[in-house]
């Protein structure tokens, strides 16, 4: 009755869970899929144990744990679709298709249900432990790792359960059915396995959630047509960096640039060419920028790279480089082939100086180099600084 209960029980949580991932189909993101598949698998798994002695033994001894296994494996395989690592199927389908040989082997060869069970709580906690590994070593950059560490410890935990289920049964004396009887022992081990599924389904969704929120941040950040970041997020890196700028003493400086001539490029090329040249520009300048350098748009042809531990002359030679890069820069598509060029405007951030009046700077150095004839570089001048210039 108990054994009845506790699959039931089971069975409607991973149906609840199947239908909350369900859900989640529609977001695309990597493993979902096979996650349902999992859930799916177990619910195929749960009502062949329950109907032990009722249903032909094949049923509720080699298929359903065989069953049972496939929807562990398939978690495993949606957890590294998820984590973009390569689920290695013939890995795993060699590993049930040794599973159900020896199922078959210690059920019609050697009839042994102790063997059994020490067998498929190996393999619980071999792809359990594996599960837990596969998620530590491979946690998203920048994510925060609640979630994660979360799914790998209920993974870690669950194996250990299996593990001590399987030295238990294994080290018992001979079998008998006197080793499945209802005690303590036997039914915190079946609470532990039927909840296994519900539970790491859960934190497949916490991971999910976690996914999809990192995505909707980084649409927001980024300016959509070029993949920048935008000038609302730039300015909340900026003002972090100045933060960071006065704790560890280091200089900060901005270059301001913008394409020279961009109306005309938008009236000869068509704003399809004008959009190309934008988003090649892009690539090009992250391609060149260090790690740690904040790259934005502030609007139309207007860009701004902000860089952390650049005094001034390091921003001219950043500055320039790009400067030569871009003017040697062709941009070719459907429109025909475009030439461009940039001007550039840098201004070194004075400490408790405000954002604001730095980007003034740049863009006074900026407007100095337009009108002094373009695809040019100009540093902003105090009256301690000296003209720092490179004219293409």
């Amino acid at each position: 009755m108990l054994t009845t209960s506790l699959l039931a029980i089971t069975s409607l949580l991973s149906f609840m869970m199947l239908l909350i991932v369900g859900s989640l189909l529609r977001s695309r993101v990597a493993g979902v899929r096979e996650w349902c598949f999992a859930n799916v698998a177990v619910l195929s798994a749960l009502p062949l144990f329950a109907l032990r002695g009722v249903v032909p033994d094949f049923l509720s001894i080699p298929v359903a744990n065989l069953t049972l296994g496939g929807g562990l494996t398939l978690y495993y395989a949606g957890c590294a679709r998820f984590l973009g690592r390569p689920p290695r199927w013939h890995l795993l389908g060699a590993s049930l298709g040794v599973l159900a040989a020896a199922m078959l082997f210690w059920h019609y060869g050697i009839d042994n249900p102790q063997l059994r069970v020490v067998i498929v709580s190996a393999y619980h906690a071999t792809l359990l432990l594996a599960t837990a590994l596969l998620i530590l070593r491979h946690i998203p950059p920048r994510r925060h790792p609640y979630n994660y560490w979360l799914t790998a410890g209920m993974a870690a935990a669950f194996a250990v359960g299996h593990i001590v289920r399987g030295v238990v049964f294994g080290s018992a004396p001979a079998p008998g059915p006197e080793i499945f009887a209802p005690t303590l022992f036997n039914t915190v081990m079946l609470t532990i396995g039927a909840i296994v599924m519900p539970a790491m389904t859960m934190g497949s969704v916490l991971m999910i959630h976690d996914a999809m929120l990192a995505t909707a941040e980084e649409a927001a950040n980024r300016d959509y047509l070029t993949g920048a970041i935008s000038r609302k997020h730039f300015d909340l890196l900026a003002r972090q960096e100045m933060a960071r700028a006065v704790a560890r003493g280091w200089p900060l400086s901005i270059v301001v640039i913008d394409l020279d001539h961009f109306k005309a490029i938008n009236d000869t090329h068509g704003h399809a060419g004008g959009d190309t040249v934008l988003r090649e520009f892009v690539k090009l300048v992250r391609d060149s920028l260090r790690e740690g350098d904040v790259f934005g748009r502030l609007g139309g042809e207007e860009f701004a790279v902000l860089l952390p531990g650049t005094d001034t002359p390091g921003a001219i030679r950043i500055a320039e480089r790009l400067r030569t890069q871009a003017s040697r820069h062709l941009v070719a598509g459907p429109f025909g082939v475009c030439h461009y060029t940039l001007s550039g405007g840098v201004a070194t951030w004075l400490e408790h100086e405000s954002l604001e009046a730095l980007c003034i700077r740049a863009d006074r150095a900026l407007y100095a180099a337009k009108i002094s004839g373009r695809n040019l570089v100009l540093s902003d001048v105090l009256p301690s600084d000296e003209t720092a210039s490179e004219a293409g």
